[in-house]
């Protein structure tokens, strides 16, 4: 199956392709980023294990970008400040 999840695009920067991205609590890897959306496959094993087979579109889902992205971002932030 292929998920595609819409995000505010005030995130944008913290979603690469092919870079990791938490949906509820499954963490996925996610493909066709745009700046406001991106798609993640989801293969049988993931979805009969995970919550994930319970989203349906226009589900509202928790979305956790990746640590390395929130990393940079911050380290970047910080020496435009200094």
């Amino acid at each position: 199956w292929e998920f595609v999840f819409e995000f505010d695009k005030k995130f944008a920067h913290l979603i690469i392709e092919k870079g990791s991205v938490t949906v509820n609590g499954t963490s996925l890897t996610c493909f066709n980023v745009t700046d406001n959306n991106f798609t993640v496959a989801i293969i049988p094993y993931t979805f009969e294990h995970t919550n994930i087979k319970t989203v349906e579109a226009g589900s509202i889902v928790n979305i956790e970008f990746d640590m390395i992205g929130k990393y940079i971002s911050r380290i970047s932030a910080v020496k435009k400040d200094a």
